[in-house]
């Protein structure tokens, strides 16, 4: 991995970790802001809503150079996790998480752009999966390692960490990501010019429809495995790692399959393995085996689909909305999060706190993010892109004499 890359990947690192960490403690940072579990599932919302926030930023910051602007958003986190550290209730623990959220859609879209300046030809998705592999590497190895914090010291360390991870993450953008020039000022107006086409409201529709489908059982996977899967809450960690290679494997295998066909087509096919699993969440009988298989099986898919969403969304923004294309991917991604968490709560509140009906809850949105994946690509997406890779073969037609 080029090393401009891997400091994108520290970054998305940070950033995965605080946005997924919250499943894996949410028992014990509701047990020290005196709230129960589905109320708990605010802070979850809270960082999401943050990231909605957070993208104006970049209506601002368009004609600054990137790597500013990662500088600038890591310095955003920093300060959001290590608040958050020392909130002493729930409306503080709201507000820094909120914070928190903020650089993360700004990031990811910045990144996105950044990423596919450094790829070789051809090979654009899979340097965006790159650097999103941070993002998955924090779920299988920083979220479990909060949660072990969590379990046996205190969660505000894991917020500590996260802190400290912001500051290295500084050094070595500013040491290792080479200058790329803004984008295209296309004025305030440019930049959501793509807004005005029908095309990206699919993409952004389906990334909401399909978090959201999945985060009613993702914001409850700590309690769902505990509940219905009978694990002991001090294994929960060795599951967060366990979704966490789900979420590595599943996102470097949608980045090869991307840059081999359909974009759109690719990210259905990702999402169509959610759907599955939020099924069987629901008709399976819960136990070590099940759970065990569905813990990896989501989060595989989840992954899935992140490079192929985040490329078409920066595609559709070419022209000076680049920027804002693909942050708009990830405030769709952490919208449908908020209210995923917020319709899982409310699920397990009307079915006695059950947890196999949050994948009842998921699953019709879920497979509505498939369909919407489905008609983009079968409108849009007319053929692959297998032909723009072919070569010229030589022929020798000269006939040897006799």
């Amino acid at each position: 991995m080029k090393r401009s890359l891997l400091a994108l990947a520290a970054g998305s690192f940070i950033l995965g970790a605080a946005e997924f960490v919250m499943m894996g403690i949410l028992p014990q940072a509701a047990a020290a802001t005196n709230v129960d579990i589905p109320t708990a599932g605010h802070y979850i919302s809270s960082y999401a809503l943050g990231v909605c926030v957070g993208t104006l930023m970049l209506v601002f910051g368009r004609k600054t150079p990137p790597k500013k602007l990662i500088i600038l958003f890591m310095v955003i986190a920093f300060v959001g996790n290590l608040l958050s550290a020392f909130a002493i209730n729930a409306p503080m623990l709201l507000a820094t998480r909120f914070i928190a959220g903020l650089p993360h859609g700004a990031f990811f879209g910045t990144a996105t752009v950044v990423a596919k300046e450094l790829a070789e030809r051809g090979k654009e998705a899979q340097a965006v999966s790159m650097m999103v592999a941070g993002q998955t590497i924090a779920n299988m190895l920083g979220v479990p390692a909060g949660t072990l914090l969590a379990e046996f010291l205190s969660w505000r360390l894991t917020f500590g960490f996260l802190a400290a991870w912001a500051v290295m993450t500084v050094v070595l953008v500013a040491a290792w990501v080479p200058q790329v020039a803004p984008i295209k000022d296309a004025g305030i107006r440019g930049q959501f010019r793509f807004l005005t086409k029908p095309g990206p409201w699919f993409i952004i529709a389906a990334i909401f429809t399909g978090n959201a489908g999945v985060f009613c059982w993702w914001s409850y996977v700590s309690p769902w495995l505990q509940k219905t899967g009978g694990w002991p809450s001090a294994l929960v960690p060795m599951f967060m790692m366990l979704a966490g290679f789900g979420m590595v494997v599943g996102g470097l295998i949608g980045g090869w399959v991307t840059d081999h066909w359909r974009h759109a087509g690719t990210a259905a096919l990702g999402q169509t393995i959610s759907c599955i699993g939020l099924l069987m969440v629901l008709v399976v009988p819960g136990n070590h085996a099940t759970t065990t298989m569905l813990t990896f099986w989501i989060a595989f898919g989840l992954f899935f689909v992140n490079a192929p969403q985040l490329l078409l969304m920066a595609e559709a923004g070419q022209g000076g909305g680049e920027l804002i294309a693909g942050a708009a991917a990830q405030v769709a991604f952490n919208f449908g999060n908020a209210v995923g968490s917020a319709v899982g709560g409310a699920t397990l509140d009307a079915f006695a706190m059950d947890y196999r009906f949050t994948g009842f809850a998921g699953l019709p949105l879920s497979i509505l993010g498939v369909a919407l994946l489905a008609i983009y690509s079968l409108k849009y997406e007319t053929d692959t892109d297998a032909i723009d890779r072919l070569r010229p073969i030589e022929v020798n037609t000269a006939v040897s004499a006799h």
